[in-house]
């Protein structure tokens, strides 16, 4: 636990066992201290931005849980927190659920970034299409040399970061198609152990977030891209290096890079506090030049971003 959270879950508590006391933090749109969740898959985004909007609004302190974005969602429907970061927004059943508790939520769009394909250093295949992917993904090939022929990688170990997360959840809607997702894939745990895993392994096939290697100012991201490559995916039916693409902003923008998805705050804040301001943040000037330049795209503001070519 770092100092800032453990200063904040120390006065939260302080401010919990006070309760019925005037509190020296008064809750507002840009001061008191809130929980808030976040799909772990988003995490690099999330720290940047509460760390600026901290900095900012120096009365204000957000403690984020970084978890599945099931979990994420859960808490926001039991009422545990009032604010998440996820890569969906409510559905028609999750509203009404809110609706009959006389709650009205929101569903802001903040956001668009995609899913990653990484591969380990030592593998020379990484070019795919969707059609592979619906293969790979559901079992139907299981082996490098079924899509290369004389590749060494041997077997495809498909690696995600967790059963519930928001990665898992876009591999089965919007590639496995009708098919399953096969019980050869595997989870890690987090996107921090799916690049290790697929640095240390020959074979693997690992899928994150894009904002995990997006963001080339963020001496992280620099160590992971590394240690592995980001794999190029085409909508042709025949990929070759001129029609596949690697997870650009330029990329995400024109569409030609296929694995998009938008990124949502989920926000129940019925008195309009800091729920509401941090949600105000992220989607103004300030907090969209953070998602620009940690390398996805913003939702409420133009953009004029380079085409370049060449890796990650």
């Amino acid at each position: 636990m770092n100092i800032r959270i453990g200063f904040w879950l120390l006065l939260l508590v302080s401010l919990g066992a006070c309760k019925g006391k005037t509190s020296s933090v008064q809750e507002t749109l840009f001061s008191g201290v809130i929980r808030v969740a976040v799909d772990e898959t988003l995490s690099p985004l999330a720290e940047e931005a509460i760390n600026v909007f901290e900095a900012q609004y120096n009365q204000a302190g957000v403690i984020p849980l970084y978890t599945s974005e099931v979990e994420a969602i859960n808490l926001l429907l039991r009422d545990s927190v009032r604010w998440v970061l996820a890569t969906r927004p409510l559905t028609e059943n999750e509203l009404e659920s809110f609706h009959s508790k006389k709650f009205f939520p929101e569903s802001v769009k903040v956001a668009t970034d995609g899913i990653a394909l990484i591969v380990n250093r030592q593998n020379a295949d990484s070019i795919f299409n969707l059609a592979l992917l619906q293969k790979i993904f559901t079992g139907e090939i299981t082996r490098w040399e079924e899509i290369a022929p004389g590749a060494r990688a041997g077997e495809i170990q498909v690696v995600f970061d967790h059963p519930n997360s928001s990665t898992v959840r876009y591999a089965i809607d919007s590639i496995c198609g009708e098919g399953q997702l096969s019980e050869r894939c595997h989870a890690a745990g987090t996107n921090r152990k799916v690049i290790d895993y697929v640095a240390r392994t020959r074979g693997a096939l690992g899928v994150i977030g894009v904002n995990w290697i997006s963001d080339d100012r963020d001496s992280l991201c620099r160590d992971f891209l590394d240690e592995i490559q980001v794999a190029r995916v085409s909508r042709a039916d025949r990929p070759t290096y001129g029609n596949s693409y690697q997870p650009y902003q330029y990329y995400l923008y024109t569409g030609q890079y296929p694995l998009r998805r938008d990124i949502y705050i989920l926000l129940n804040d019925p008195r309009s506090v800091l729920p509401t301001g941090l949600t105000s943040f992220f989607s103004g000037s300030r907090g969209q030049r953070i998602v620009l330049k940690a390398g996805l795209l913003p939702a409420t503001m133009p953009v004029n971003i380079v085409n370049v070519r060449e890796q990650i």
